[in-house]
């Protein structure tokens, strides 16, 4: 037998599809107006106030400014570099610490979590990170990128809950048929956790792909910039004039803004994209990996 709803579920399900509506509106059009201001022409652009709901006086041409720079260029293979390397690296440290510290067998593995967990909370501080950067000779090479951020300990967290989810019975079938415990870890771990595998590249890539204060702190070779560093000098440092080389003076202060939006897009765009082809994974990936009391 159905049940109609009350008067009271009603008009509780309007108010929250309004309140998510106004909610998808508020997050979605901020974005929305980068990417329409940075399609605009940049005189009908500076003459324009109030919202914008679609491009005004449609132009390419700040894209074509933007990727005629050849700092893009190399921001962009750089920072693939930086995020397909790292991630994978990443990913396979993760995966052999989790793996070792869920095994009911290890040795102190209760004592080493504690250690792990405890860097967390309490760190030297960047002077003394500085210096063991400097001591290793990674400074201002491509490693500085990647090796000191080789495994998050939040992410190892997750990924250890995860792998003590693994029925026993799969661990000790595969023993049995004389498996060692890289075996089991390719072939039973890791197929098996799929959903916080896509998490972790998520996790991962996205912090490899936003990272710019590392960069600014250790890098100096302008050819090893990531991307976000290049945003911050053209957003922040005004550095947006060497574009525009070929621009008269009047143009030049026209589409200093449209620039700026469509660097914007140029960096953020790659990385909504990945996001689609991860989400299925992401909210059953988080739940098996959650903290467990």
């Amino acid at each position: 037998m159905n049940i109609p709803p009350s008067r009271g579920e009603r008009a509780f399900d309007v108010i929250n599809i309004v309140f998510m509506l106004g909610l998808i509106v508020v997050t979605l059009y901020p974005f929305l107006y980068v990417v329409f201001a940075s399609l605009s022409s940049p005189a009908d652009l500076l003459q324009h106030r109030g919202l914008l709901f679609a491009p005004i006086g449609f132009s390419l041409e700040s894209y074509r400014l933007v990727f005629s720079n050849p700092m893009i260029a190399i921001g962009y293979s750089n920072t693939l570099f930086y995020v397909v390397v790292g991630t994978a690296l990443n990913i396979i440290l993760t995966s052999f610490a989790a793996y070792g510290l869920s095994r009911r067998n290890v040795l102190l593995a209760n004592k080493i979590m504690f250690a792990i967990v405890f860097t967390m909370f309490f760190s030297g501080g960047m002077i003394p990170t500085y210096l063991i950067i400097k001591s290793l000779h990674l400074f201002d090479t491509r490693w500085v990128m990647i090796l000191p951020s080789a495994i998050s300990t939040w992410n190892l967290l997750v990924m250890r809950t995860s792998f003590q989810g693994v029925p026993v019975a799969l661990e000790e079938s595969a023993r049995m048929d004389g498996a060692n415990d890289f075996t089991i870890l390719f072939k039973i771990f890791i197929p098996v956790s799929l959903p916080i595998m896509a998490v972790m590249v998520l996790f991962y890539g996205v912090s490899h792909w936003n990272s710019y204060l590392d960069a600014m702190i250790y890098l100096r070779n302008r050819e090893l910039y990531p991307l976000q560093l290049v945003l911050q000098e053209i957003l922040i440092s005004n550095s947006s004039d060497s574009m525009m080389t070929s621009v008269s003076d009047f143009d030049k202060g026209l589409l200093q803004e449209t620039i700026k939006y469509a660097m914007i897009v140029v960096a953020t765009v790659p990385i909504l994209l990945l996001y689609p082809f991860l989400q299925k994974y992401f909210v059953k990936g988080v739940i098996l990996g959650a903290i467990k009391e």
